[in-house]
């Protein structure tokens, strides 16, 4: 049986000229935080978040202010969630060795990991307060060892989000700021008057932060390019269609523009989705924007055997794949593309985003063919380093004087002609061919 596509998404191309009008927009904004710092900041913010307190940047009082309204439940459940994050990035942070070895009688090479000197931590909260992506950032890069981590976040109905500012103090951030939208990416990357600069902006956003981000790319680090969040499940004859959709509209429920897909070698589960849809769109409260994403950006993929199911899987490299399958670690095994990947029934994509330690930040449109998500590794630098005797100096010179000559790179050539003069006795000089005799 050939692979069959029974409900297909909305083709990428329609949506060029809204991105277009999108790196316009954003494109300005930067320019104008860029020329006219925490002016254009707070003109920006009353413009698109009607919000222009004294200050954007929280007081300690402010901040024990806005945790004390919190329950003790919810404190717990925060830390709760960050001591997840924090263990398996600590786990990962070990793995990663800084290594020094003599390569050579005399030569020693090694390279050392060292955090980025500054983060800026943006934490969406348009339509939902994401406080968990509090965690997500602001924990991993104190994790990694970065000194200094600021965080933003946009008001919501009105105001800073109580637990998303209980998230980011408990994290660890250094400074925090009632802010949210290009603006807060461009002052955090920038700098303003009371913002210093950041080495590297991280966090999930709306198409417009990421687009920040995407301009910003270069003049600073990022985690990666994030588009709308997608969902991707895998599923046989093994799984029922009600979990199946549950785990399609939670992930879809994110916004109208979020893809989720089903690639199954089951026709009757295939055949059952659409109604159960259905069923579950009445009884969902976000369903009126789960809906739009399911009818603009869902798809049903009917393959024959797991080797098409993994091939095609492969191929659109979703964000978030759930295996609901009869032996789910084989797609572990066997698949290279994908952001993070949910093993069996018994996990979803909101135990990753919320709560089990795994990093919620992931590749997206793609990215999953080139790139992992967020981790403590993306706020450290793998730097090498190299040292040698004046005996290997001699020796590697050589070597390095005629490769040097075949490019005809004469100053580079000069470099390793010295090293012989002064360590091996040799009569080198610029554009001498004795190095090769």
């Amino acid at each position: 049986m050939a692979i069959k596509i029974l409900k297909e998404g909305m083709d990428s191309e329609a949506t060029d000229e809204a991105d277009a009008k999108v790196r316009d927009i954003v494109e300005g904004i930067l320019g104008d935080v860029k020329s006219r710092g925490d002016a254009a900041a707070r003109e920006l913010s009353e413009k698109f978040d009607k919000w222009s307190p004294e200050s954007f940047r929280l007081s300690d009082a402010d901040i024990k202010a806005l945790m004390d309204t919190l329950s003790e439940q919810t404190i717990e459940d925060i830390k709760f969630a960050q001591t997840q994050v924090r263990n398996f990035a600590q786990i990962q942070k070990d793995s990663m060795k800084d290594v020094e070895v003599e390569t050579l009688p005399g030569v020693t090479l090694g390279h050392k990991n060292i955090p980025v000197n500054s983060v800026g931590c943006y934490v969406p909260g348009g339509r939902y307060p994401m406080v968990a992506s509090a965690h997500m950032s602001i924990v991993t890069a104190k994790v990694a060892g970065v000194p200094r981590v600021i965080a933003c976040t946009p008001p919501n109905e009105g105001g800073p989000h109580a637990a998303t500012i209980a998230a980011m103090h408990l994290a660890g951030a250094d400074e925090i700021y009632c802010m949210g939208g290009v603006q807060a990416v461009a002052a955090m990357a920038l700098g303003t008057e009371t913002i210093d600069p950041c080495t590297m902006i991280v966090g999930p956003g709306n198409a417009y932060v990421a687009e920040a981000k995407r301009q910003l790319y270069g003049k600073v680090g990022i985690d990666l390019f994030a588009g709308p969040t997608e969902v991707l499940v895998v599923a046989d004859h093994t799984a029922d269609v009600e979990m199946v959709v549950v785990d399609l509209l939670g992930q879809a429920e994110h916004g109208p523009n979020s893809p989720a897909a089903v690639i199954t070698n089951s026709r009757e589960l295939a055949e059952a989705i659409p109604a159960e849809i259905e069923r579950q769109l009445k009884i969902l409260p976000t369903a009126d924007i789960a809906s739009v994403a399911w009818q603009d950006y869902g798809q049903i993929i009917l393959c024959d055997t797991r080797e098409e199911m993994r091939d095609e899987a492969d191929r659109i490299a979703y964000e978030h794949v759930e295996i609901l399958t009869e032996d789910p670690r084989w797609y572990l095994d066997n698949m290279t593309n994908f952001g993070a990947l949910f093993i069996g029934p018994e996990t979803n994509v909101a135990y990753g985003d919320k709560v089990i330690g795994t990093n919620h930040t992931l590749p997206t449109k793609g990215a999953a063919r080139y790139t992992g998500g967020l981790w403590v590794g993306k706020f450290m630098k793998t730097c090498t380093y190299q040292q040698i005797t004046e005996e290997a100096s001699a020796l590697v010179g050589d070597y390095c004087s005629r490769l040097c000559e075949v490019e005809r790179f004469w100053g580079h050539k000069e470099q390793a002609d010295l090293r012989l003069r002064r360590y091996a006795g040799r009569n080198i000089g610029i554009g001498s061919t004795d190095a090769a005799k």
